[in-house]
């Protein structure tokens, strides 16, 4: 789940043009807590992946599902 989670947050911010600072600053997260769980080395709590998918615009699912 952690790795769908951090593939499919690099993929939708990447769609948008953003940076990891970008999405930080949309989620209100720190940018080093978006480049360690992108990087796999930090565990997420379920508020903060719905501040991600807010931010992102999608539903938490969209954040946990493999992409085709």
């Amino acid at each position: 789940a952690r790795m769908l989670l951090a593939l499919n947050m690099k993929r939708l911010r990447a769609e948008r043009g953003w940076s990891q600072d970008g999405l930080a600053l949309e989620a209100g997260l720190d940018r080093t807590f978006i480049a360690h769980v992108e990087r796999l080395r930090r565990n997420i709590s379920l508020d903060n992946i719905e501040r991600i998918a807010d931010a992102l615009e999608v539903p938490v699912h969209k954040l946990l599902m493999p992409h085709h």
